[in-house]
């Protein structure tokens, strides 16, 4: 089992800046994939930004030009920055990290953190 530890919630007025880490830990083969969703009320799921172990990064459109997700692999550890936020952005964010089963295998298991809070408001 992988546990996820998120921190760096909190509260920010309009424009302002925030910045996210997750912590992953236990049994851990090769994490591929880490990233974040975010939850608001009503709203679905949404995945924010994703980062393979290579580099390679996705956002969402609405997020693109403001955040920036990056990853460090040998603390096994994925970092959001958030600039320019505005009160659309403000939902529980969640950090996911995928690696496969075993070292031979190609299934794939996700693990998911608690999620922390993030909330934009003058």
């Amino acid at each position: 089992q992988v546990q996820l530890v998120e921190s760096g919630g909190g509260l920010v007025q309009p424009g302002g800046s925030l910045s996210l880490s997750c912590v992953a830990s236990g049994t851990i083969v090769r994490i591929t994939d880490m990233g974040w969703y975010r939850q608001a009320p009503g709203k679905q799921r949404e995945l924010v930004a994703r980062v393979s172990s290579s580099g390679t990064a996705d956002y969402a459109d609405s997020v693109k030009g403001r955040f920036t997700v990056s990853m460090d692999n040998g603390k096994n550890t994925v970092y959001l920055q958030m600039n320019s936020l505005n009160p659309d952005d403000t939902a529980v964010y969640l950090c996911f990290a995928i690696q496969p089963r075993s070292r031979l295998s190609s299934m794939v298991d996700s693990y998911w953190g608690q999620g922390t809070q993030v909330t934009v408001s003058p």
